[in-house]
């Protein structure tokens, strides 16, 4: 359990050089903001990744991660480990609810957390009108297969009630073609100013609240036949749509749920109540017979029906206080995750899972970890193929754990064996980047990433650079006002090494590590001018500025990448 890499999604980074002038993280970087809403955004809430799957597995191509504050989400591959795509998605302000790939990834999905009004971005409407003017938005994002980008024209989304929907998750196996979304705030609570009420005490009246059960392939087949509307650019299934069409049920869920979790032959749907101290599971086939019969205990307030209760819920287990999330293994076990209690609950699933009928929906085993974990993760754990003899706790206190630095404290990971018969905490793991979300754990071997680039490569096309320069085809050329630098980079001097143009003029550099040693990465940084570039072996980088400022700039390797790294310099000469 160690920290191997951190990537740049939402945000700039300079040690990687990502967003600070060269053009792979500024194009990403501007992309990811819809300029009818906002300038450009150079942050983000980044919160649930999502590894993009084949038959329900991970198949190690892309990574996804919504940004939870902006209603965005981001796309890395996994080759290279680099953002290539930042989506700021219409319609949806806020989004906690994923994001989650189908079996095999021919959407990512992502929600909304909290309603908006619908219409322009800038659409202003009062509190007191929240029930019938607020929205939610579940959104069905269609993946390039090749480059793992989503195309909002081939996507679609759901018009939902303005609950508060949670953390999702994807039907498989026996539930392939369904989506499911926890929420809350069915009492449609808003503010104390409005309601009378704090909404942590207004927003948690009500007994129950809802799972959406959303039939995605009966909603693929609405979008072809055009019952859509475009609603800023998107293809929208309107909310009486879905329920006429049959796409949208509600179940009955534990009051005030935090997420969702399938098992991993998709027969089981885990829900927890944050006020409940049990687990609730349901059964995805007693779901589909309650839809086919019509087995409904009334509607909601919007007219979405509302599945009986009795009628697909299969097993409660009392786990203890604040349950919150479930990770499965291979033996039909679920860990569920209590953030009240700090401490992890082992039970068992029911017999479609492989446990005896007289064991099935009972509890096994507890320990307590350190503090108030907030979600977990092991191998596979929401996959089709668990496998891992390991957990990892991702507790949001440390408290007493380490070391007082200053007055905000670490995360604290802590590695959990489950190989016997009592689960036992092996390791803690301070975090101190950021406050750990939503995690999944991968087997090693399934990311094939590559060590160094094919010499010339553009990162953000995967595929030859128009600006690649081979070794003695360095050159400087203007044009008009802007100068062109072809450059190359190698331990230890760049090529060339001076560089002279006017005060006012544009400058384009084009630079190409034409090192083929794998970790042999340069940087690339001038003083003064909001520039820094990493640029790794065979890649091409491009970097534009204005040099608006008279005088003589060294610019500089970033990166210890030889014992001569600091000799590894040159000169922007800017003349008056």
């Amino acid at each position: 359990m160690g920290l191997l890499k951190t990537i740049p999604v939402f945000s700039p980074d300079p040690w990687s050089g990502y967003g600070y002038g060269a053009d792979a993280g500024e194009v990403v970087l501007d992309g990811g903001s819809d300029p009818a809403k906002t300038e450009p955004l150079r942050w983000g809430d980044s919160h649930h990744p999502a590894l993009s799957e084949t038959g329900g597995k991970y198949d190690g191509r892309f990574i996804y991660i919504n940004d939870r504050a902006n209603g965005r989400i981001g796309m890395v591959d996994l080759r290279d480990f680099k953002t290539k795509q930042i989506l700021d998605i219409p319609n949806l302000q806020t989004s906690h609810g994923g994001v989650f790939a189908t079996p095999d990834t021919d959407y990512v999905h992502i929600s909304s957390h909290t309603g908006a009004p619908l219409g322009a971005p800038d659409a202003f409407v009062e509190l007191e009108d929240f029930a019938e003017s607020f929205r939610g938005i579940s959104t069905f994002l269609a993946v390039d297969q090749e480059t793992g980008k989503c195309d909002l024209s081939e996507s679609f989304q759901i018009e939902l009630p303005p609950y508060t929907q949670d953390l999702a998750d994807a039907g498989k196996l026996a539930s392939d073609g369904f989506a499911f979304i926890p929420c809350f705030n069915t009492e449609l609570a808003t503010a104390s100013t409005v309601d009378g009420a704090p909404l942590e005490t207004s927003a948690s009246k009500n007994d129950y609240d809802f799972l959406h059960v959303i039939d995605w392939r009966k909603a693929e087949e609405v979008v072809e036949a055009g019952k859509t509307e475009m609603v800023n650019g998107v293809r929208m299934i309107r909310l009486q749509t879905a329920i006429d069409e049959g796409i949208l049920h509600f179940v009955p869920a534990p009051r005030s749920p935090h997420g969702v979790c399938v098992s991993p032959d998709g027969n089981y749907i885990v829900v927890s109540g944050k006020l409940d101290p049990t687990t609730s599971t349901y059964d995805i086939e007693l779901i589909k017979r309650a839809i086919e019969e019509k087995t409904y205990q009334g509607t909601d307030v919007y007219g979405v029906p509302i599945l009986d209760l009795d009628a697909v819920l299969v097993g409660l287990v009392e786990v203890g206080a604040g349950p919150l999330h479930t990770q499965f293994d291979a033996e039909g076990n679920a860990y569920t995750c209590m953030f009240i209690e700090s401490s992890v609950a082992k039970w068992t699933l029911g017999p479609k899972a492989g446990v005896p009928e007289s064991e099935a929906f009972k509890f096994v085993d507890k320990v307590s970890v350190h503090y108030n974990p907030g979600h977990l993760v092991n191998v596979g754990g929401d996959t089709t193929e668990p496998d891992g003899k390991y957990l990892v706790s991702m507790n949001k206190w440390s408290i007493d754990r380490y070391q007082t630095v200053g007055t905000l404290h670490p995360q604290n990971f802590q590695l959990i064996d489950l190989t016997g018969e009592k689960m036992r905490v092996l390791k803690d793991m301070p975090i101190g980047f950021g406050e750990p979300h939503y995690a999944q754990m991968v087997k090693a071997d399934t990311i094939k990433a590559w060590e160094t680039y094919p010499v010339g490569t553009d990162p953000l096309t995967m595929g030859p650079s128009e600006y690649a320069t081979e070794p003695g085809n360095e050159r400087i050329e203007r044009d008009g006002d802007t100068v062109h630098v072809y450059m190359t980079a190698m331990r230890s001097h760049f090529t060339p090494d001076v560089i002279r143009v006017k005060k006012g003029d544009n400058v384009s550099l084009h630079i190409t590590n034409i090192e083929s040693t794998k970790d042999a990465t340069h940087g690339f940084a001038i003083p003064g001018h909001n520039v820094q570039a990493s640029i790794d072996p065979g890649e091409v980088v491009n970097i534009d500025f204005a040099a608006n400022r008279s005088g003589d700039y060294a610019y500089y390797c970033t990166e210890f990448c030889s014992a001569l790294h600091m000799e590894m310099q040159g000169w922007l000469l800017v003349e008056p």
